[in-house]
């Protein structure tokens, strides 16, 4: 699965997100979600098969890092699994709303290769052009093996 794109949309007053239509037909429209909540104003959400096939990859360990059992006990602790409604939107729970900062309301939705992120969009708009600039000085250091 190949996301890709912007798109414009808006949480509703019971916190809930309508999948984009484009998106949503590449998992199917009842496909569950796994939304994880991830610093810098960021919903990351996952196909329930990629977010499976992700989590189940053979380096796991019965006797993992300090660091690498305290990641896990973050990212799994934080995911929650999400059912789309009918109408193909998804209830974004409260607790992921507060910790990413999402107030507005207002957010847009980026393909995102394997995923779905959701960011406020008057965030996303007031950086999207430092990031856009800085696209090549991030590629030239991941080619080095420096990370991002």
């Amino acid at each position: 699965m190949l996301f890709t794109g912007t798109s414009d949309h808006t949480i509703d007053t019971k916190s809930r997100l309508a999948i984009p239509a484009k998106h949503r037909s590449q998992v199917g429209e009842s496909s569950a979600w796994y939304c994880v909540p991830w610093p810098g104003g960021v919903l990351r959400l996952y196909p329930e098969s990629t977010f499976r096939e992700l989590a189940t990859r053979p380096e796991q360990s019965l006797t993992p890092s300090e660091d690498e059992a305290s990641v896990e006990a973050s990212v799994f602790g934080f995911a929650e699994r999400l059912e789309p409604d009918g109408q193909g939107r998804i209830a974004l729970p409260r607790l992921h709303l507060e910790l990413t900062e999402i107030k507005s309301g207002e957010v847009v939705v980026l393909g995102v290769r394997n995923r779905l992120e959701v960011r406020e969009r008057s965030a996303w708009e007031a950086q999207r052009q430092a990031q856009f600039a800085r696209l090549p000085d991030l590629v030239g250091r991941l080619r080095q093996g420096g990370g991002a």
